[in-house]
């Protein structure tokens, strides 16, 4: 996901930079302010609209909730405008860069399908973050150590960003978030001493980080073997020629790259928009959990599918509950065992149980809407808590499952997944606009960088088209996988592959900062969230 921000310019004698100087200073004129203005005031409205018809029907006893869910969701939709301050230019460098579109055209192009993006978005991604965390600050969402977990992560996140924006710094947010969560996982468990909470969950971190490490190389294998592809297959020279002057590409090029830009536009907000959503569903369930801890649309109707499921889930797991099984309680041995990754002959007792108690606790109140505003949160705990341990005895392969065994507890887990893991449409809005406003402060400064400083020549049409397909199919994959990726290490790697494919070599400074921001990222960033939350544990209990 991210960002080569602030590099400067070519000197004044650089061919084109006069014009491209010219085109970037052009104002979105009077019908593009105004459709832009109609489509904040209708999304802050739509939001906020929402939310309070949400918090209507909460019972807070003092006004300061709401206080601090007003600061969370400010901080939290900071966090995903500087996401977009930061990325814009990966999707739109091509298209102004080739004069395709106006720059002023091109922001609102891209900001729109980073909005739609967003709006479609399965929310996987989001809960893919969320479970890096440790386990028992999720359940205690709530209490001072949750809300300083979350207060951490997203200002050290937007600390290092915005640094890194400013030094010039090539950086990733998803590496920023990910290292933050690192830090407050290892400080936490520094903070409990041996009988703490748990620190961070590698297996986790790890595969998520597999993937981020992977993509930048696939979008720089990918998109050299489709720039020689493309060779092989269109012989047509114009497409590999570099912009001239200032007039557009013959209009089939044209129409390409706008449609590559629009990829990489959807893609970015379909991955990098759901960051900020888990973020702003943790904030939602600690401040108002009757509102937000169980999703209400599970009614009546839908009770006796999720009680039957429960009872043949419970059924199986009773086939490995071992004669010598000794429970304490139920949610607290499977949060031992979602910390510790120790499977025990109480693993499946406790198991057992939890899935029986959810069953009942579901029909009694025949809608998670009619469980009590004081038992809503203890439900969502449950069903969390139930749901990872599901998900690591099936990634440990411990117990040894039957296939049929196997897809009635992924049914269950399912069921459970669609009571907790669920994002409002009014967030996915307020996010999408955070995301589009940040698009439209941050796009100026990279767009020279991407075109001209990666390689040693200028990016010609087919180069910059291979790499935006490359990268959009990339991160939309990713999307379905449920996996974050950053779009910019993703868009520069394809960049630097279609260089190297042509010939055109690269241009080894800005290569050494790229790998400056993945070196120092994930620590510096870890450092700083580790800070920040012991730093709010002081002040918040």
């Amino acid at each position: 996901m991210n960002d080569v921000s602030s590099v400067a310019l070519p000197p004044a004698s650089a061919p084109g930079k006069s014009i491209l100087d010219q085109k970037m200073k052009k104002s979105p004129g009077l019908i593009g302010s105004l459709v832009f203005g109609a489509v904040l005031l209708g999304g802050v409205g739509y939001a906020g609209f929402h939310l309070a018809n949400d918090l209507s029907g909460t019972r807070l006893l003092s006004v300061w909730p709401y206080v601090l869910l007003g600061v969370a969701l400010l901080i939290a939709l900071g966090f995903e405008f500087v996401n977009g301050f930061h990325d814009t230019a990966n999707a739109v460098a091509t298209v102004i860069y080739t004069h395709s579109l106006e720059p002023n055209i091109a922001v609102v192009w891209s900001g729109m399908w980073n909005l739609i993006g967003v709006l479609t978005s399965s929310g996987g991604v989001a809960f893919s973050i969320l479970s890096l965390l440790p386990v028992e600050l999720i359940l205690q969402v709530g209490k001072g150590a949750g809300f300083a977990m979350v207060f951490a992560l997203l200002i050290s996140a937007i600390i290092w960003n915005l640094s890194t924006w400013a030094l010039g710094l090539p950086a990733s947010s998803s590496h920023t978030l990910i290292g933050s969560i690192i830090g407050v996982g290892l400080a936490n468990q520094l903070i409990g001493g041996h009988n703490g909470t748990s620190g961070v969950d590698w297996s986790q971190v790890t595969n998520v980080f597999r993937v981020l490490l992977i993509s930048p190389v696939v979008g720089f294998g990918l998109a050299a073997l489709l720039l020689l592809l493309l060779k092989v297959l269109v012989k047509n020279p114009a497409l590999y020629e570099s912009p001239k002057g200032n007039e557009p590409p013959p209009f089939w090029i044209r129409g390409l790259l706008i449609l590559t830009c629009t990829g990489v536009s959807f893609g970015h907000g379909s991955n990098d928009g759901q960051k900020g959503m888990g973020l702003i569903m943790l904030i939602l369930i600690g401040t108002v959990p009757t509102a937000y801890a169980l999703n209400h649309a599970i009614g009546f109707a839908q009770v006796p599918d999720f009680a039957a499921v429960s009872e043949q889930a419970a059924h199986v797991l009773s086939g490995y509950v071992s004669q010598d099984a000794v429970m304490d309680d139920a949610r607290s041995d499977l949060t031992d065992y979602i910390r510790t990754k120790q499977y025990t002959p109480n693993t499946a007792l406790a198991a057992r149980q939890l899935a029986i108690d959810i069953s009942h606790e579901v029909q009694q109140y025949k809608s998670l809407a009619g469980v009590p505003a004081n038992q809503q949160q203890n439900v969502r705990n449950d069903m969390y808590v139930e749901s990872e341990t599901l998900r690591l005895m099936a990634k440990a392969k411990t117990p040894a499952y039957t296939p049929a065994e196997t897809a009635v507890l992924v049914n269950y887990k399912k069921h459970l997944d669609d009571s907790t893991k669920f994002i409002p449409t009014w967030v996915k809005v307020a996010v999408a606009l955070a995301l589009g406003m940040g698009t439209m402060v941050g796009w100026k400064r990279i767009v020279v960088t991407v075109g001209e400083k990666i390689g040693k020549e200028h990016l010609t049409y087919a180069q910059g088209a291979s790499a935006e397909i490359v990268a959009a199919v990339t991160i939309i994959a990713a999307d379905q996988f449920k996996m974050p990726v950053s779009t910019t290490h993703v868009l520069s790697s394809g960049i630097a592959g279609t260089m190297l494919a042509n010939g055109s070599g690269l241009q080894l400074a800005t290569i050494r900062n790229i790998a400056l921001a993945w070196v120092f990222t994930l620590p510096a960033a870890a450092l700083l969230a580790g800070c920040l939350f012991w730093l709010l544990r002081q002040f918040i209990h």
